[in-house]
């Protein structure tokens, strides 16, 4: 699945505070791209605002198997994790406490990981594939994102650019522990090295994680095919100057990566949120409003 349904732009005329359906509210771009040095564009991305879904993988494996992992984990979760709420939303709590959307997560980024872990080794060929995952959920003006390894999720808000996900890395692990500068970072040998991701073993733990969001925000996806051709200044930067046009920057930041080298295959998902989108009231709620 290389490409989800295409993000509705247009021109509406609401203010920063009237409540909005999903697909009216969020505003998206994607973009991939297979660099300049690989034959093979081993990223997948999917999107669609009606289901407030957006995901990214980034595939890692030999013979094209890199490929076959990440467009397994964005096929899998984009047909799983809506269609299986069983009439609870996402907003909604389990009875451990648990919120829906978390659960639901869990859940089905488990069995995808299964089943690409399980492909790897019935086939010889995919042997050891994997995919890094980042997937952002909106829903009731909330945002959940859920992650493994390097691939990131960063929120633009009234100019403030910031990561939202922690990459899980041998050089984050180093970072961490002040082994190495951040100024060194980027030339360090081991800034490939995941410490997680999809399908490389039987279980996964994703990191997943709630944020409120408001009507403004600007949400970036991305594969370290940019990151690591592109620091955060620059990328906010990027943002910053163009982000009123998301298709339009998420073109520039993807030419940027291209063009100091593009040794990756390099995708983008941007995200503006136009307005409110607060949950639809629940069925027992619609009734009272209808017979009250």
């Amino acid at each position: 699945m290389r490409v989800g349904k295409a993000g509705r732009i247009g021109a509406l005329r609401l203010t920063t505070h009237e409540t909005m359906t999903l697909t009216d509210a969020l505003e998206f771009a994607i973009r991939t791209d297979v660099g300049k040095v690989r034959r093979h564009n081993e990223d997948a991305v999917f999107g669609d605002a009606a289901l407030g879904l957006m995901i990214l993988a980034d595939g890692m494996g030999g013979h094209n198997a890199g490929e076959v992992a990440s467009t397994m984990a964005t096929s899998l979760l984009a047909n799983s994790l809506i269609g299986t709420l069983d009439g609870r939303e996402p907003q909604q709590f389990n009875t451990d406490g648990q919120r829906v959307a978390h659960s639901q997560l869990l859940e089905r980024i488990g069995e995808a990981n299964a089943e690409i872990y399980f492909a790897g080794h019935n086939q010889p060929h995919y042997y050891g594939m994997g995919t890094t995952l980042v997937v952002a959920w909106f829903y009731d003006n909330l945002l959940t994102v859920a992650h493994l390894g390097d691939s990131r999720a960063y929120r633009l808000r009234k100019n403030c650019f910031e990561r939202l996900t922690r990459d899980h890395s041998l050089l984050q692990q180093q970072l961490d522990s002040g082994i190495i500068s951040a100024e060194d970072a980027r030339w360090s040998f081991s800034r490939n090295l995941i410490t997680q991701a999809l399908g490389v073993d039987v279980t996964a733990a994703p990191e997943i994680k709630d944020f409120p969001v408001e009507p403004g925000d600007l949400y970036l996806l991305c594969s370290d095919g940019l990151t690591e051709m592109l620091d955060d200044m620059e990328i906010g930067r990027t943002l910053v100057m163009l982000g009123a046009n998301v298709g339009a920057a998420a073109e520039h930041l993807v030419k940027m990566a291209n063009d100091n080298g593009g040794p990756d295959n390099v995708s983008v998902i941007l995200i503006r949120v136009r307005g409110d989108f607060p949950a639809r009231a629940g069925w027992w709620q619609q009734l009272l409003v209808r017979f009250g």
